[in-house]
């Protein structure tokens, strides 16, 4: 799978389904600016992927937020199995403290098979966190801050996006094009 189709991917989903139904109402503004770096790990085992991760998050910790405000970690092909990204996520969150960015930056997670404790696999408040390939959306606390300010009721978000899907159902998730976030069973 190359780079291109796997950005193209994650550009799809974040057009129709993140921006499209408005499941991050602080998405757009830093999309049509070009400011979301999207970047895809070739890494062969988890130890390579986190040193993508040390190198991005020194990047966004860097970087002029007008550049790059948020960047988008892919893999599209070593973690299959979402409990094993959830672990990666842990491990992820203790690499922001280990960079001393604890309050500066933070990391939010996506996956194909995102499940929420305590829901099934196919429970359509899952799909709030699900991506075409396993994510690690790594963002600015100052950028969040500022967005919240500018939303009122921005807790409300992740209510309004569990009804919102729920309002949709898997079939109207689907006919977005996000066939490739639908749980496989097997």
């Amino acid at each position: 799978m190359n780079d291109e189709h796997v950005i193209l991917d994650t550009r799809d989903w974040i057009e129709k389904a993140v921006i499209g139904l408005n499941l991050c109402p602080f998405a757009k503004s830093v999309y049509v600016k070009n400011q979301i770096r999207i970047v895809v790990s070739h890494a062969r085992h988890i130890d390579g992927f986190l040193e993508d991760l040390d190198r991005e998050l020194d990047h966004l910790a860097e970087v002029d937020p007008e550049v790059t405000d948020t960047t988008l970690l892919i893999h599209p092909t070593l973690f299959g199995d979402f409990l094993d990204f959830n672990d990666v996520h842990q491990i992820a969150d203790e690499a922001v403290a280990e960079h001393e960015l604890e309050g500066v930056i933070q990391i939010a997670s996506f996956h194909p098979q995102f499940q929420f404790d305590g829901t099934e696999p196919d429970d359509i408040t899952n799909y709030t966190n699900r991506a075409p390939y396993p994510t690690l959306h790594l963002i600015r606390e100052a950028s969040l801050d500022k967005a919240v300010e500018a939303f009122p009721e921005a807790e409300a978000i992740y209510e309004r996006n569990m009804e919102t899907l729920k309002k949709l159902g898997i079939a109207g998730w689907l006919a977005l094009g996000m066939a490739h976030t639908k749980r496989q069973h097997g």
